[in-house]
């Protein structure tokens, strides 16, 4: 037995089943837009508008800085939050905790929207923006951890690398969607654009939520989570599990998400800063955006590619591609950008973004899942997942702003920044077993066992590695 999902020939004798995996795709995709637009729009209006409105300017160098620090809040708060939820969503099934996270993730950055500046109500503007960013973390620590594994566990068992990837779309639509968003919304006059216009789409986020509430309502529950119902088993204390029998497989997956998650941030959000820095306060705002927009757009085909493609040759080598080719790209990407040519940062930061970061995120889609027992995944994937956003994400805006303004616009220290991320993460790749086709219904770990048992052998014919004795 492979796991309870069936193959892809079943999938289509089956309409009942793939009803629900259509249905479980777009509860995962919605949400992850939601989270991604919100997360990049809020990343975008960081280095441009929330230090201009919510902070002091008697310095405005560290008003960035200070900015971007409430950016980092989000990655705080993201851990405690896919605790709390990952902890409900193991004991109480994936599909509620869904439900509550992609509420409360909505219902906060729909709220930021609303709020004072600084020049309104004084220092309660940015205490006002931390509480906010803190609530939108606390429901983004376990909703794209859960939309994770709900595709995983869903997906068809050969095809999982390719179906759990899908959702990951969300998550490049949801980016590009906030960088045209706010293209347009720069195009305003700058009296408009600080008054009212970059309110519009944070309060335009509520739209999304209804979209997704109204999905994930009628979402039905996982079949690998009905068949630890059935046999009982399901985790009582799975935080203690996670933190006793699951450490190894979490510390493995926050390595394997260093060069990706803080890959994805720096490209984002720091290039724009950056360039800013570069070419001066007269900087067409709305043109690097651009960057960022055509990144995600390659990404929508990039991430479902290598998510194929893992499901052929195993998730190391495609992960270990991905991360090969950041630590590579890092110098030259960062030099490119430092030029301040308005195409060739777009195109730096356009390669970073579709090619750099989602070769890794292809295959990550279904390998964290993949990495943890079914009793604990989603608490599992959910700590992998957050502490490293805390750690590469959060960090790098707070320390990649400092850089800036400390070394008056020095790009070779971002650049060795980055290549530390990278090589973070190509050394995890060695650290991993190879996990395809792995039965998620197992209660074990990928990480404790052989590489036997954990999938290195589980079709010759189709793959060729190297199995390592763990």
């Amino acid at each position: 037995m492979t796991g309870t999902a069936p193959s892809p020939t079943a999938v289509n004798d089956d309409p009942e089943y793939a009803a629900n995996l259509k249905r479980a795709t777009y509860a995962s995709s919605v949400g992850s837009a939601l989270e991604y637009f919100d997360f990049a729009l809020y990343g975008l209006s960081t280095a441009l508008i929330f230090n201009v409105l919510f902070f002091p300017q008697d310095d405005p160098a560290m008003a960035t800085v200070a900015a971007f620090a409430t950016y980092g809040v989000g990655f705080l708060a993201r851990p405690f939050g896919g605790l709390f939820f990952g902890r409900l969503g193991d004991r109480l099934g994936r599909k509620w905790v869904l439900v509550i996270t992609i509420m409360l993730m909505g219902g906060a950055s729909t709220a930021i929207g609303l709020l004072p500046t600084y020049e309104a109500i004084g220092i309660w503007a940015p205490i006002l923006l931390v509480t906010m960013r803190l609530l939108q973390g606390f429901g983004a620590g376990a909703e794209q951890a859960g939309s994770t594994v709900l595709m995983a566990e869903y997906a068809p068992v050969r095809r999982r690398g390719f179906f759990s990837s899908l959702p990951f779309i969300g998550i490049q639509a949801g980016t590009l969607l906030a960088a045209l968003v706010f293209s347009l919304i720069t195009l305003l006059p700058e009296e408009a654009l600080l008054s009212w216009g970059w309110r519009v789409p944070f309060l335009a986020s509520f739209l999304l939520i209804i979209v997704a509430l109204f999905i994930r309502m009628r979402l039905k529950e996982t079949p690998t989570f009905i068949e630890l119902e059935k046999h009982e088993q399901v985790a009582e204390k799975p935080v203690k599990e996670i933190f006793t029998k699951g450490l190894p497989g979490v510390i493995v997956g926050i390595g394997l998400r260093m060069a990706e998650n803080g890959g994805s941030y720096m490209f984002q959000a720091l290039a724009l800063a950056f360039f800013v820095s570069v070419v001066g306060p007269e900087t067409d705002k709305s043109l690097l955006t651009w960057g960022v927009t055509f990144g995600s757009l390659l990404g929508i085909f990039t991430v479902p590619l290598t998510g194929a493609i893992s499901d052929r040759v195993g998730r190391r080598t495609v992960y270990r591609f991905g991360a090969v080719f950041m630590l590579l790209y890092a110098v030259p990407a960062w030099w490119l950008i430092s030029l301040g040519s308005y195409p060739i940062a777009i195109a730096a930061v356009a390669v970073g973004i579709g090619i750099a970061v989602n070769t890794m995120l292809g295959p990550q889609c279904a390998m964290l899942p993949e990495l943890f027992g079914n009793r604990h995944r989603y608490l599992g994937v959910a700590m992998a997942r957050e502490l490293s956003a805390v750690l590469a994400g959060g960090l790098a805006g707070v320390l990649g702003a400092y850089l800036i303004a400390v070394s008056d616009g020095n790009w070779v220290l971002l650049a060795i920044y980055m290549v530390v991320l990278a090589l973070i993460t190509t050394a995890s790749t060695f650290l991993v077993p190879e996990t395809l086709r792995r039965d998620l219904t197992r209660t074990d770990d990928a990480i404790k066992v052989s590489s036997a048992e954990s999938g290195d052998d589980v079709d010759a014919s189709t793959l060729s590695i190297r199995t390592i004795q763990w």
